[in-house]
């Protein structure tokens, strides 16, 4: 499809909603596809923002142009509002064409609805930002009540957290094998791989980062260990590491979560070693309780091996337990998802996220999709409206939410709490919260700026060996933005 603007700046925005439509297509700047299919986007400024746009397709044009009468503020606030305006004539040229298709969250296409929905309200009044989500973005009812809902139970946890405050990620981009949904740049644990140099490189990674955070005065809120699956490490590998994050943090009374992730790296052992260095939150993550899907998806462990590690977990008495489930795997049915929802609600956890299948263009689910039988978008929406319904029954709120490209159906990634049960660290990463001092190989630190939405990274390298080598030049870098 050809794509012809006068801001190629918002190209990539531009393709994300026409994707919403046409989730294939391949879009061009500089040329068309065969078929002769274009959309033309035009923003003009005069006292406000004027988008018009005209997508031809199969030998209709259909058209549409919004206006937003917003131009001031600073140069971040008014490339959001023109954006805005963009999208949203982008959206419903494109509605137009395909009126029968459900796009649940409208135009939106970025990660946190949410923290747009917040920001209006704080800036409009609740009433006026639930208008402007409902007719300038074309949200449904059913996904802003969810949206308000998470931002009722956010707010106060947000509004706790201080200028100073920080949150401390630990990467362990390592896992046993790759799921064939999987897209993040982790590797597999051999044999052969040199496990003590990155630990060694990790090591370095937390004392200088640490010593940076104390020589400005931040204090960590809540720490996450996330990965790959970081129980890949032996018992030994994850004391050592813990005893390294404890000796050059103040871990004491915080949130500390370590996503245990698979069961077939789970032992008794590691858990202990958490235990005794504070680890207060674990995730058990099955993804489904078919063991059918768990072959097919590449996890070399079975619902019975599970149990057994959330059994495990609990027993030990940690403060808070989650299990992921998806919606939207291969082969399965509602007839799957209510099975793995009954098995979860049996073990009782105090958080069950509900994510929907994304199929990444770097997962090799995204190379064989032809042979994989997918449920569709509207069975996969009534799988997660099953997932909304079990959570409630077992106490649970809606407490984060996020939205990845490539998702079925355009929907979205939920994570539902007990009220005592609530990852502090997901809402200020998710909701762009508070600043993140992230270690390890492909982490990304970020700082966020009190005033005018302003967010500024630091990403560590995603290669092992040159994030090793560059252990002091990122640190640097990260003085530097934490310094400004």
């Amino acid at each position: 499809m050809k794509l012809i603007t006068n801001r190629p700046d918002f190209y990539n925005d531009v393709c994300e909603e026409i994707r919403l439509f046409l989730p294939r297509a391949e879009i061009a700047l500089d040329g068309g596809g065969e078929d002769g299919s274009s959309l033309s986007v035009i923003l003009a400024e005069d006292g406000s923002f004027r988008a018009d746009a005209v997508f031809s397709y199969l030998g209709s044009n259909y058209r549409y142009s919004h206006e937003t009468p917003y131009v001031g503020g600073s140069d971040i606030i008014e490339k959001r509002y023109a954006k805005r305006c963009v999208k949203v004539a982008v959206f419903r040229a494109l509605r137009k064409a395909f009126p029968e298709k459900l796009i649940p969250w409208g135009s939106l296409t970025g990660i946190r609805p949410t923290r747009l929905l917040r920001e209006l309200i704080d800036t409009e009044g609740r009433e006026e930002a639930m208008r402007l989500m409902r007719s300038e973005f074309d949200v449904d009812e059913e996904k802003l009540r969810l949206a308000d809902e998470i931002v009722t139970v956010q707010r106060p946890i947000l509004d706790s957290a201080r200028d100073n405050m920080l949150g401390v990620y630990i990467g362990i981009p390592f896992c046993r094998t790759r799921c064939l949904y999987c897209s993040f740049a982790s590797q597999l644990r051999t044999k052969k791989t040199d496990m003590g140099a990155y630990l060694a490189a990790l090591h370095r990674d937390i004392e200088l980062g640490s010593a940076m955070a104390a020589s400005l005065g931040l204090e960590p809120r809540s720490f996450y260990m996330g990965g790959g699956t970081p129980t890949i490490l032996t018992a030994p590998e994850l004391d050592r590491l813990l005893d390294k994050i404890c000796e050059c943090y103040d871990t004491s009374g915080r949130e500390f979560t370590v996503e245990a992730g698979r069961p077939d790296t789970i032992t008794h052992e590691k858990l202990a070693v958490m235990k005794a260095h504070g680890v207060t939150r674990v995730s058990v993550n099955p993804q489904t309780m078919c063991d059918s899907t768990l072959r097919l998806v590449g996890r070399d462990h079975s619902s019975a091996d599970i149990i057994r590690c959330y059994e495990d977990v609990r027993s030990l008495g940690f403060d808070s337990i989650n299990m992921d489930l998806i919606a939207g795997l291969p082969n399965e049915t509602e007839t799957e998802m209510e099975a793995s929802l009954k098995a979860v609600e049996a073990l009782s956890p105090d958080c069950l996220t509900v994510h929907t299948l994304a199929i990444k263009r770097a997962s090799r689910l995204h190379e064989r999709m032809d042979e994989y039988a997918l449920p569709s978008v509207e069975t996969v929406e009534r799988m997660v409206g099953m997932g909304r319904e079990t959570a409630s029954r077992m106490g649970m709120k809606p407490y984060y939410m996020y939205r990845q490209k490539y998702m079925a159906g355009n929907l979205e990634n939920v994570g539902y709490s007990t009220p005592l049960g609530v990852c502090v660290y997901n809402i200020d990463m998710m909701e762009d919260g508070m600043s993140i001092l992230a270690h390890g190989a492909g982490a990304m630190t970020k700082r966020v700026f009190a005033e005018g939405g302003r967010i500024e990274r630091v990403p560590n390298n995603k290669d092992i060996a040159t994030y090793i080598s560059n252990i002091e030049a990122t640190n640097a870098e990260r003085e530097a933005l934490f310094d400004l």
